[in-house]
């Protein structure tokens, strides 16, 4: 336009690159990656480890937060509250040293808490052959060359079984109860009960002000399901679910329109994650919910999912801000580089 207006090459030339330059798209090329950067070191401070950008962003857009019990919201501790021998045969002492000799090979926390048990009153940890594990059911192995099984209740309902009368002193409420068959027979129950964690309740009041749902997924009993839900205030339960049905509850909330993350420690919920939206893991938990994870929890800490949508919704703003101040200064800028004055 210039040159036919003038005939001055060096004039239209100069216009020409003004406003290549002008219009270069700076906001894409340094903006959008300088908010990346900073909201990933300010996440990376706050306990959060990004390992997948995309899922982070879409955290913003999430409707419903399902929460794994043991080790997430809870601390993961399961401390042994009773042992009840219910076979003459065996002594309390002996029920827990069948027990803690089967569960020695598990990574699961109630054979940890049952392991502790037995070093505090310094019994001997009697061998075991031929360790199985029973997903979501309970372990099962040789000792002293007797058939051993430590389980929960889902042992019976797999078995086509009646699950066997629980005494009357222990509290269904807050105790999980794992069986102990020894050739087959009930010997014993034995309890443990696990400590919420100090911010779990803060989180799901913060969730519910930022209207997004949180759920309870747990394979313990309905009792001990309902008092944890209900102690924090969450929006529902589900119960004594098996680790391959958490994987078909998760699908069931993605069917009827909901943006899901699952938050566990990948301790039998790693199908169940690997189904989330946005899979959060606890770095507490296992190798397998890491690998897994979109983000991982570096300190446990419920409250880190509260701050882990906040910076989501953060970047996003940050990036569309940037992205207005762009075309704002373009709109300007370009035809005042093009020679408009």
């Amino acid at each position: 336009y210039w040159y036919s207006q003038s005939e001055n090459l060096a004039f239209a030339l100069e216009r020409l690159v003004t406003v290549m330059v002008t219009s270069c798209p700076h906001a894409l090329g340094v903006a959008i990656p300088l908010v990346v950067a900073i909201s990933t070191a300010r996440a990376a401070t706050s306990g959060l480890l990004i390992r997948n950008r995309t899922a982070f962003e879409e955290a913003r857009n999430l409707t419903t937060i399902i929460f794994d019990k043991t080790g997430t919201l809870t601390q993961g501790s399961h401390e042994v509250q009773k042992v009840i021998a219910l076979d003459a045969a065996y002594s309390a002492d002996e029920v827990l040293q069948y027990a803690a000799a089967t569960q020695q090979h598990s990574e699961h926390y109630t054979g940890r808490g049952m392991l502790r048990k037995l070093q505090e009153k310094g019994l001997p940890l009697w061998k075991s052959e031929g360790f199985s594990y029973m997903q979501g059911v309970g372990v099962s192995a040789t000792v002293n060359g007797k058939q051993v099984v430590a389980g929960g209740p889902n042992y019976f309902r797999q078995q086509g079984q009646p699950l066997p009368q629980i005494p009357d002193e222990i509290d269904q409420q807050t105790e999980t109860v794992s069986f102990v068959l020894i050739d087959g027979k009930l010997a014993g129950i034995i309890t443990l009960a696990d400590a919420l964690r100090e911010n779990s309740a803060q989180a799901i009041a913060a969730l519910k002000e930022m209207n997004i749902k949180s759920f309870l997924l747990t394979g313990d009993n309905e009792n001990i399901a309902a008092s944890v839900a209900g102690k924090l205030g969450m929006d529902g339960y589900l119960a004594n679910v098996l680790p391959h049905e958490k994987q078909l509850k998760l699908k069931e909330f993605q069917a009827r329109g909901e943006v899901v993350a699952m938050t566990g420690d990948g301790v039998n919920d790693a199908p169940a994650l690997a189904q989330a939206d946005v899979v959060i893991a606890v770095g507490s938990g296992t190798d397998v919910a890491a690998e897994t994870a979109d983000i991982i929890l570096v300190n446990s800490d419920p409250a880190d999912v509260v701050n882990m949508i906040s910076f989501g919704r953060a970047t996003y703003r940050k990036m569309v801000q940037n992205l207005w101040w762009a075309v704002g200064y373009n709109v300007v800028a370009i035809p005042l580089a093009a020679g408009v004055l």
